[in-house]
C-alpha cells in the first residue's frame, strides 16, 4: 500500500510545523555585513581570515594549493 500526501504551505509555515527556528535576523545582520564589505572593500586581516577559512591548506604555500588544484582538475 501506498499513501500520498500534497502539503502546500509556505517556507516559514514548515519551519514552523517543524519547530525549526526562524534564522531571518541572523540572515539579514549576514546580509549587511557581505554588503558592507563589498562596498568598502576587504582589509588584508579580513581577507586572510576568509581565505585561510575557503581553503585550509593556503597556510603551506599557495604554490603546495596550485599543485593540488592541477592535480584535481582533469587533462584532456
Amino acid at each position: 500500500m501506498k499513501v500520498t500526501f500534497d502539503i502546500e504551505c509556505t517556507p516559514a509555515e514548515a519551519r514552523a510545523f517543524f519547530g525549526l527556528p526562524d534564522l531571518t535576523p541572523v540572515h539579514d545582520i549576514y546580509l549587511e555585513k557581505l554588503k558592507g564589505m563589498m562596498t568598502e572593500g576587504l582589509s588584508p586581516a579580513e581577507f586572510e581570515r576568509i581565505t585561510r577559512a575557503w581553503m585550509p591548506g593556503i597556510t603551506e604555500g599557495f604554490e603546495q594549493w596550485q599543485k593540488l588544484f592541477f592535480a584535481a582538475v582533469p587533462k584532456p
